[in-house]
């Protein structure tokens, strides 16, 4: 299946994939997520990814976060004052559970390693979904993953599930909290692969099957 990345995403990540859809900057939202595909696309339960119209964002947060929401089998994840209405139709038709959590860049602050199992550094993100029974989540610590123009960026834009492999966009090794993060994902039998640079956000690494 294809891959969405962002035309600044390392060639060594690019690479990988066999066939690349490079996500490039527009004057939609503001430069430093201009190119992160989960801006402008959320993965929806069967694979297939619903696509943003740019005049559906809007430059700045939270006008801009209206796709960056996750998709889990059973729930929808984000700040859903800002969700897009298209989105919230198509999350209805899956008969998602909507969950309401105050980070609107969701999917930048989650790493979804299968239907129900997340990682995040997010507080708030992690004390919603840690009450909901049937959803697995680990809390790590904020920062270690780079975003040019602030002080850090989020693991779940610094990675994304390929086929039965979780990619890092960098390496996870050198995160304080690799151990945890290694056992969580080896336990859910998904693989781990990262790259010999810095972990770096560059707004999730999304496979799909077709976009709509």
């Amino acid at each position: 299946m294809p891959v969405l990345l962002s035309k600044n995403a390392d060639n060594q990540l690019i690479s990988e994939f066999e066939e690349v859809i490079l996500v490039d900057r527009t004057a939609s939202v503001y430069d430093a997520v201009s190119c992160h595909p989960d801006i402008y696309y959320c993965r929806l339960p069967n694979g297939d990814v619903i696509k943003a119209d740019v005049r559906e964002l809007g430059v700045v947060y939270p006008y801009n976060i209206g796709f960056n929401a996750v998709c889990l089998d059973k729930y929808f994840i984000h700040n859903l004052k800002y969700t897009n209405p298209r989105l919230i139709t198509c999350a209805g038709r899956f008969g998602l559970v909507p969950v309401n959590v105050k980070q609107g860049y969701t999917k930048c602050s989650c790493v979804v390693v299968d239907g129900k199992s997340i990682i995040t550094a997010d507080e708030g993100i992690y004390s919603v979904l840690s009450k909901i029974k049937n959803i697995n989540v680990l809390k790590i610590r904020k920062g270690y993953v780079n975003l040019s123009g602030f002080d850090y960026g989020f693991l779940g834009g610094a990675s994304g599930r390929v086929g039965d492999t979780l990619y890092f966009a960098g390496d996870i090794t050198k995160h304080p909290d690799y151990e945890k993060i290694n056992a969580f994902v080896s336990e859910k039998g998904i693989r781990m692969k990262w790259f010999d640079y810095p972990l770096t956000d560059i707004g999730s690494i999304i496979e799909f099957n077709t976009i709509i």
